[in-house]
């Protein structure tokens, strides 16, 4: 992977619109995401982090504006054109197969990468080289014990961390992740921040999180959203520094997320 700071970004947004009726959710939005950073976009609730996530993904479209990726306009390819460039996105909600096991839902994900279809969907199970590769992913993630165990069975801290799994998967260039500490204890959230500091060594990754100590132990640059507009970027230190950011959301950090 290239060092942070390459000339050409990993990511970059130009004056990103998504209006939903008279609502700016996005309103010209421009972000830099350097190669090899962990970039976190904070701000309060409805501030439109979500939905500038889903333009990354290619699950919503722009209404205006440009989404580059190394230098190429990516603003309208569809979400699994952007997962062949090598995007990958976790949501707020998990999205297991529960029915199926740990190790056959990571197959599955290694399946996607290699562009099968499902219309030519074989057990997984009987794929030794699917399942060897699941399984190399699940102990890189830490929970190759859970393996054999089945998806609707487990605490939601092993969800999520089966989620990450899912992602990484796909063998991703760049990680799109929506809270992934939402729903968590203590316990699962410390072992979550482990796992990402882990993960953040060989990936770029753009985080939107509302646990503001996994933020600002995990980010090198945090952008922050008020409504629908990025009020400020900067290094952790930065971002404790600013006026206007304390007084847009800091100082509501233990307000209801």
């Amino acid at each position: 992977m290239n060092a942070p700071g390459s000339a050409v970004p990993m990511l970059e947004t130009v004056g990103l619109v998504k209006r939903f009726g008279g609502l700016a959710a996005t309103d010209g939005v421009s972000l830099v995401v350097r190669r090899g950073e962990t970039h976190a976009v904070i701000g309060p609730n409805g501030a439109g982090k979500t939905t500038l996530l889903a333009q990354l993904a290619g699950a919503l479209a722009p209404d205006a504006g440009t989404i580059r990726h190394d230098g190429r306009d990516v603003t309208r390819l569809a979400p699994h054109q952007r997962a062949a460039l090598g995007f990958a996105r976790s949501f707020q909600i998990t999205s297991l197969l529960p029915a199926f096991t740990v190790l056959e839902n990571a197959a599955l994900a290694v399946q996607a990468r290699s562009g099968s279809s499902f219309r030519f969907w074989r057990p997984v199970r009987d794929e030794q080289a699917l399942t060897d590769e699941a399984r190399e992913v699940l102990r890189e993630v830490g929970i190759e014990a859970l393996a054999d165990r089945v998806a609707r069975e487990l605490a939601h801290g092993e969800h999520r961390q089966i989620e990450m799994a899912l992602a990484l998967a796909t063998r991703p260039k760049l990680l799109l992740l929506d809270e992934p500490m939402a729903g968590m204890g203590p316990d699962e959230s410390a072992r979550m921040v482990a796992l990402l500091e882990r993960v953040k060594r060989d990936h770029t990754i753009v985080l939107v999180e509302h646990d503001m100590d996994a933020v600002f132990r995990l980010a090198d640059r945090i952008s922050v959203m008020v409504a629908g507009r990025i009020v400020a970027t900067g290094s952790g230190e930065e971002i404790r520094a600013n006026a206007e950011v304390r007084s847009a959301y800091l100082g509501e950090e233990e307000a209801p997320a």
